[in-house]
């Protein structure tokens, strides 16, 4: 082996897939992986840098990695601003920002610079690279980047304007994760439905066949691969319809994660959302008409700078109306470039948090009832885990880490990974009990 490197993860799901490229190009060099900073010749973190909290994260597991092995590079979000880190944690050996791969594996290569008679064709790497997630489910990242300009947002100056990935390499990847076992797919970017607009949705070609790039096509391609396949951070433009017959026909998951971040016109105006404008109650209604079974789950941010009683109270309105099945709640937090911290009027924390409360009392009671109407009903679900105290899944309706789970009895002969038909026997607020169909 040419070395080892510790790797510390940190953020969403879109950083999780740069971890897992820079994992394995590393591997695919002839460095081991391990999980000990004693074992380790060189410790990577994958910063997170998009709010306060998430940037104290990342200081603080750099400053552990340098107390416990001494040799940290730092990559990812957070990597933008060096000088802030290195205030901090002058000993790190180099900082990157996000996506600057070869700079991470050549910062590696400067401490422990790979063996030179490393055959590739030896220390075996699987087809679809090293993964961070359960062998049964993998993340898919469509492209990189964003076109918006949100105040509150500062995810264009690190990760640039969207740069979408060609749809055939895409689809190559989709391929062969599911050949190697992946039963639900999450396709990710900053904005799936904006996937493609940059390359004025050429075609590019997939086992031969011409493909567009763009979400439509891209979904039907998809469709074909007999994986769940779930799609986030979808913005609710007009072209998101077409979608919609394609979940009723069970070519894809009938699941939409759509951050609508608020429902006040004011608040949405100066939060400068794309789509503010549109009428999201009539196109959330003609969803349902189509696809009954259709699962919507969102994020929304209150104590926004200048959000009055009266615009949360049309928020709250808008979410009794909605109906959301899955839904989080952030107060608004300050973030170092980003423009909203300049708006007038920035409301009292303990306001904000006590909106916050109110939001998700309301929701609570939503989510309750309609978990309460799947009692009887049957349901295919995702085993994740069989352990000495039962089984954990999750439905359709629940992606990993951010939704509800769901439980079957600890005698179900199942394994993880496996899909399987229940019946729905009790649930609470978030979760659901149920039985294997025999």
């Amino acid at each position: 082996m040419s070395g080892k490197v510790g790797f510390i993860s940190l953020g969403c799901p879109k950083a999780l897939v740069d971890s897992e490229r820079i994992l394995t190009q590393l591997r695919t060099e002839g460095y081991e992986v391990t999980p000990s900073y004693d074992d380790a010749d060189v410790v990577v973190v994958n910063t997170c840098g998009f709010i306060d909290d998430a940037k104290a994260e990342s200081l603080e597991a750099i400053g552990e990695a340098l107390s416990e092995n001494g040799k940290v590079i730092v990559t990812g979000c957070m990597g933008v601003e060096e000088d802030n880190i290195r205030k901090v944690h002058p000993a790190v050996l180099s900082v990157t920002g996000p996506q600057q791969y070869e700079q991470v594996v050549n910062a590696v290569h400067q401490v422990v610079p790979p063996r030179a008679d490393h055959n590739p064709f030896t220390d075996l790497v699987p087809p679809q690279g090293i993964k961070l997630t359960p062998r049964h489910y993998a993340y898919l990242k469509i492209s990189e980047g964003c076109n918006h300009k949100c105040s509150f947002c500062i995810i264009p100056g690190m990760r640039g304007k969207l740069d979408s990935r060609p749809v055939g390499d895409v689809l190559d990847e989709a391929e062969r994760l599911v050949k190697a076992g992946v039963q639900e797919l999450l396709v990710i970017s900053q904005d799936t439905s904006a996937y493609g607009v940059d390359r004025k949705y050429q075609t590019g070609f997939w086992q031969g066949m011409p493909v567009k790039t763009r979400m439509l096509e891209l979904c039907q391609a998809l469709g074909q691969l007999g994986a769940w396949v779930r799609l986030h951070y979808v913005y609710p433009y007009p072209h998101v319809d077409e979608i919609i017959p394609m979940m009723a026909a069970g070519h894809i998951l009938p699941y939409l994660d759509i951050p609508f971040q608020h429902a006040s016109p004011s608040v949405l105006k100066a939060m400068k959302r794309p789509a503010h404008a549109e009428n999201t109650l009539e196109r959330i209604r003609r969803w349902r008409e189509i696809c009954p079974d259709i699962t919507l789950r969102s994020t929304f941010i209150v104590g926004f700078p200048g959000e009055t009683d009266d615009d949360f109270e049309t928020l709250l309105d808008w979410l009794e109306e909605a109906q959301l099945d899955r839904v989080g709640c952030f107060t608004y937090s300050p973030v170092d470039g980003a423009p909203a911290n300049a708006l007038p009027d920035h409301v009292d924390e303990d306001v904000a948090r006590e909106r916050q409360e109110r939001f998700m009392n309301v929701q609570a009671r939503i989510s309750a009832a309609k978990l309460q109407r799947k009692i009887g009903q049957t349901l295919e679900v995702l085993v994740d885990e069989v352990g000495e105290d039962g089984v954990v899944a999750r439905s359709q309706a629940d992606a990993p880490e951010i939704d509800g789970l769901v439980y079957l009895p600890n005698d179900a002969p199942v394994k993880p990974g496996q899909r399987l038909r229940v019946t729905v026997e009790d649930a609470d607020d978030h979760d659901l009990w149920v039985r294997p169909v025999a």
